[in-house]
């Protein structure tokens, strides 16, 4: 008995690692990245590179295999206790995930810089995203003559 408190209890820590691993960075790209790529290839078709949707895209497929993979191993070789106790993990943090994962969460958005900065091509706008400075954004993009901002409001 005091075994399968133990492994229930591993199989939560395994569904809470599981989604803050594929699923966390499939929210991402969907909730953040697409978004935030659309917004600036509205302002400008060249603000920001094409392999930004590509890398995105290659992103969202190796989270879904390689989640779906691990998720069909625990459905398939799992007893149902262990299945009730990794969904009770997984669903855990995705409630933390949903919560944290927007646009206008400076977080998302400073993960957003992070990883998409190099796909700028403009010079002083890129070096602008990696040091996060978000303040010299706005400035940047006038000097461009671009109107508007791709920088949500954050709260």
């Amino acid at each position: 008995m005091e075994l399968k408190i133990m492994l229930a209890g591993a199989m939560v820590l395994g569904g809470f690692l599981w989604s803050y691993l594929f699923m966390r960075q499939f929210l991402f790209n969907v909730l953040v990245a697409y978004p935030v790529i659309k917004k600036m290839r509205n302002l400008k078709e060249d603000l920001i590179g094409v392999g930004a949707i590509r890398y995105t895209r290659i992103s969202n497929i190796v989270s879904l295999l390689v989640g779906g993979a691990l998720l069909f191993v625990v459905i398939y070789f799992c007893p149902l206790y262990l299945i009730i106790s990794f969904a009770v993990g997984a669903v855990g943090a995705l409630v933390f995930i949903i919560l944290k994962t927007k646009p206008s969460n400076k977080d998302s958005f400073i993960l957003f810089s992070n990883a998409y900065y190099r796909f700028v091509p403009d010079d002083e706008l890129r070096t602008i995203l990696y040091n996060k400075d978000y303040g010299k954004v706005k400035a940047r993009l006038k000097n461009m003559g671009i109107k508007g901002t791709f920088l949500p409001d954050f709260k």
